[in-house]
């Protein structure tokens, strides 16, 4: 899934679509994130990044706080994540 994919679910009347399409973004740009900083612990990211790892790494730490926080949500208002 990518970020376009959730357009029409943000748009919609149903606030447990536009919840479950900011669930899907927020996880979609983690994983880059994730997938970023992995590539450039291992020396194979092709760019340098223009502020600090360590930064990043909080980022990172805080946006999967907030996954978890969504995810608690969701079980509790009884909203369904899966990307189907």
């Amino acid at each position: 899934m990518e970020l376009k994919d959730t357009v029409e679910m943000m748009n919609s009347e149903d606030y447990k679509e536009r919840f479950k399409a900011e669930y899907l973004q927020t996880k979609i740009r983690y994983e880059k994130l994730d997938n970023m900083l992995i590539r450039y612990k291992a020396g194979t990211l092709d760019f340098t990044p223009s502020c600090p790892i360590e930064f990043l790494d909080d980022q990172k730490y805080y946006m999967e706080e907030y996954l978890k926080a969504l995810r608690v949500r969701a079980e509790i208002e009884k909203i369904n994540l899966s990307e189907e």
